[in-house]
């Protein structure tokens, strides 16, 4: 009766165990609609256009220009960065550029993807894609690894000829992650994401002034805490069936109990 009191105990805290992790698996909520998209891109880190994830951002600009582009990413997302170029209908070949930044605004290498193409002459548009490595709650100072906070896009040409300098293209950027989960945690958080104002914040509400505040885009659900992920779920799952594994080998092990009394001489 005992073993079977410590059986169903356990099963109920399996039980309870697994639902965290059925919740967990829930898709992330969606990004706001295409209709808040910025229709503008930026010309340089400062004054990027603030796009969330989910979102298509366009921009008419000059063959040559420099676009830039900023959404957040968080902790355990692997982000996907997309663009399309479309071109005028007469040009020479020509190599566009896709570059993604993290909030320290170190080059971010992709780990797959088509993030240089060149399109030959007469071609109506190029697509380029980059899928980033997933991001870290922490990392070492001397490392690369990218970081929760804000993300820059930069999109470019590389070889352009003179006769081409100024002709007008279009272009679009969509920004997507992929939830990788537990897999992707650390034992470390970072104090703050890395997002434009941040260490200057608390000063400038100190002085009543929120000019000090370059960026108002984060996650929806907002930053995440940096200590819960689905590896608690799987470790206490673990811990649960290494309890159930002990005490099945225990009530196979153990025998009948003590042998009946034999009085001597009998």
């Amino acid at each position: 009766m005992r073993a079977t009191r410590v059986l169903s105990a356990a099963l109920l805290m399996l039980g309870l165990a697994a639902a965290p992790a059925a919740a967990d698996s829930s898709p992330s909520p969606s990004a706001s609609a295409d209709g808040k998209a910025p229709t503008q891109a930026g010309t340089s880190f400062r004054t990027a256009a603030e796009m969330d994830q989910g979102q298509t951002a366009t921009a008419s600009a000059s063959t040559g220009d420099y676009l830039y582009w900023s959404f957040p990413a968080d902790t355990g997302q692997r982000p996907t960065v997309k663009a399309t170029v479309k071109l005028p209908d007469t040009h020479a070949a020509q190599t566009w550029q896709l570059d993604v930044y993290d909030g320290l605004r170190r080059h971010q290498s992709c780990q797959y993807g088509a993030a240089t193409r060149t399109a030959e002459q007469g071609t109506a548009s190029v697509e380029l894609a980059c899928v980033l490595r997933t991001v870290r709650a922490w990392s070492e100072p001397w490392a690369n690894d990218p970081l929760p906070g804000t993300y820059y896009v930069r999109l470019t040409v590389l070889n352009l000829g003179s006769a081409d300098l100024g002709l007008p293209v279009r272009a679009e950027v969509r920004a997507d992650s992929k939830d990788i989960g537990g897999a992707a945690a650390v034992d470390g958080s970072l104090g703050k994401p890395l997002v434009p104002g941040i260490a200057v914040k608390p000063e400038a509400e100190k002085a009543g002034s929120k000019s000090a505040v370059l960026s108002a885009i984060e996650p929806e659900d907002g930053w995440s805490s940096h200590w819960w992920s689905s590896r608690w779920v799987w470790t206490a799952v673990g811990g649960v069936l290494a309890a159930l594994a002990g005490i099945g080998g225990y009530a196979l092990t153990r025998g009948r109990g003590r042998p009946a009394y034999v009085p001597p001489g009998a």
